[in-house]
């Protein structure tokens, strides 16, 4: 007797990140069983994942689940898992926008959605932070195509782009875009800005960390002191932030900031939360871009309030990200865009014992994580 068994799963990559993409059908509805599930897929609890999938980085160990949505104006329903790549643990607290970018190519092709021709605009809900973003997919006759001029920093060559809107930026856990209460607190005697726009955010300034921001990120991740001082200040302030105790979670993220050392408005480094982000989470720009939208943040501080419509470029160890601010009716959304790239496709094996003491769901859509909050 086979003591291995297949899921379907396509492995994809979505702007500087990778992953394998399951349909929710395929897994178990039980958020316990299903992370057992995505551990073994991943080789979680070892740093190489040696014996799983997972690239044996944060950024390359990162799944998404996603299914037809049962909700009004809505299209798919996406569910992000950050899988540990030292520890056997899963967090599907946060959000990830570069695996974000993936999503609708992915939906198309799964036959979620109908297609539309040259570009196909994607609805997508991100269970994790309750939130709504656009993807628009390009779809020549009717077709993904993944061959394009677009490029963007940290991804070798060109593909095509798919543009990322934000519609709730702020739409968080804590339903504010700054949980406690200040738009500057006060961590271990330094300033900092938690915000929860996108992402659960603590930013500081590198200068008062002894840092000028301007640092490789393999500089950073070589600096213990630092990492050591970021994670004390990063509990405190998700404490703070109403998330309870964050040891086992990796939010807040902790992002340094700095005078651009280029053309840009920003330098930026972004933790994730144990090392450096070797360019710039998504999410983490549409937070920081939020941010320098509202008066008093350190970001405002550092490069001016901005006025939508703007753009806001951020430097990060790779290269720059754009970001842009404009109206909408009554809000404020922010788009960028991001390049993704169907890798292969087939079936992840792992233990036959692996989350099986209850049956995988049979098609519903993804039921709603318990808030980080909560």
């Amino acid at each position: 007797m086979n003591d291995q068994r297949g899921i379907p799963c396509v492995m994809m990559r979505g702007g500087t990140s990778r992953g394998p993409f399951f349909l929710a059908q395929d897994l178990p509805e039980d958020p316990e069983l299903r992370d057992e599930i995505l551990i073994a897929a991943m080789g979680a609890g070892h740093p190489l994942q040696i014996d799983g999938i997972g690239g044996g980085n944060a950024v390359t160990s990162k799944v998404a689940i996603v299914s037809r949505s049962t909700r009004p104006g809505v299209d798919v329903d996406y569910l992000f898992a950050q899988v540990s790549v030292a520890k056997r643990v899963v967090d599907t607290s946060p959000n990830c926008g570069n695996m974000l970018s993936a999503v609708g190519p992915f939906a198309i092709e799964a036959g979620l959605i109908p297609v539309s021709d040259p570009v196909t605009l994607v609805r997508i809900y991100n269970v994790n932070t309750r939130s709504m973003v656009e993807a628009e997919v390009q779809t020549p006759g009717g077709m993904v195509t993944y061959g394009g001029t677009a490029k963007i920093d940290g991804v070798p060559g060109t593909a095509a782009p798919v543009m990322l809107t934000f519609l709730d930026a702020s739409a968080q856990a804590q339903d504010t875009m700054f949980p406690t209460g200040q738009t500057v607190d006060r961590i271990g005697g330094i300033e900092a800005t938690c915000i929860n726009a996108a992402m659960p955010m603590m930013v500081l300034r590198a200068a008062d960390m002894g840092v000028t921001g301007h640092e490789t990120a393999a500089e950073l991740n070589a600096n213990a002191d630092l990492l050591a001082r970021l994670e004390e200040m990063r509990r405190e302030a998700g404490r703070r932030m109403g998330l309870g105790d964050v040891s086992e979670k990796v939010v807040p993220k902790p992002v340094l900031i700095a005078p651009p050392a280029g053309e840009g408005d920003l330098a930026v480094r972004y933790f994730m939360p144990a090392t450096c982000h070797p360019t710039l989470a998504t999410t983490g720009a549409i937070g920081l871009a939020t941010a320098s939208t509202v008066s008093g943040t350190l970001v405002a501080q550092l490069i001016g309030l901005r006025t939508p419509p703007s753009v806001v470029v951020f430097e990060h160890p790779m290269g720059r990200m754009d970001v842009g601010m404009r109206q909408r009716g009554d809000r404020t959304v922010a788009s960028l865009l991001r390049t993704a790239r169907r890798l292969f496709e087939g079936r992840i094996l792992v233990p036959a014992a692996t989350g099986t003491e209850r049956k995988p769901r049979t098609g519903t859509p993804i039921e709603k994580e318990t808030p980080v909050s909560a």
